[in-house]
């Protein structure tokens, strides 16, 4: 496996990897959904525009995986984190986010931040095997036009629609 920071030139070949992240994205929140491969391109050149560094993990020069990094003043946000299903338990995903961490100390921070959908299990498992366990935000927002919310989640004395 090689990571390497995807050049701007190279946005289209891992679009494949945007589209599959958003279409997981959007299956927990029950959406069901086809990847949008042009979309994956323009939501990558849009994070290569704007600076942030884009990692891409290859296997025998096939994109299996990728990490874009958000970078604001100091603080060094994981925005997207995906490896392909047929790649997963290979240690991908860690050595992206060993690249994030990386790049922070680089810039003299210790940590990374990282935003993750409540229903995503096999992300907060990872994260925690990495030592990250403090839970430093909520995002709150009202229900979206048609939105069905079928459940509910307690953070210390306040209860949430989720």
């Amino acid at each position: 496996m090689v990571i390497e920071e995807l050049k701007k030139e190279e946005a289209a070949l891992a679009a494949p990897l945007a589209a599959q992240f958003r279409v997981k994205l959007r299956s927990f929140k029950g959406i069901i959904s086809e990847p949008d491969i042009p979309a994956g391109e323009e939501e990558l050149n849009e994070y290569l525009g704007m600076g942030y560094p884009v990692y891409v993990a290859r296997e025998e020069g096939k994109p299996v995986g990728y990490a874009v990094l958000r970078v604001d003043g100091y603080c060094v946000w994981v925005e997207s984190l995906f490896v392909l299903e047929e790649y997963r338990r290979r240690g991908i995903a860690s050595a992206l986010f060993d690249r994030a961490e990386e790049y922070a100390a680089s810039i003299g921070e210790d940590t990374v931040y990282n935003y993750i959908h409540p229903n995503n299990e096999a992300v907060i498992a990872f994260l925690r095997s990495k030592g990250y366990s403090v839970l430093n935000l909520i995002e709150v927002r009202k229900p979206y036009a048609g939105e069905k919310i079928e459940g509910k989640v307690r953070v210390g004395e306040n209860e949430f629609d989720y």
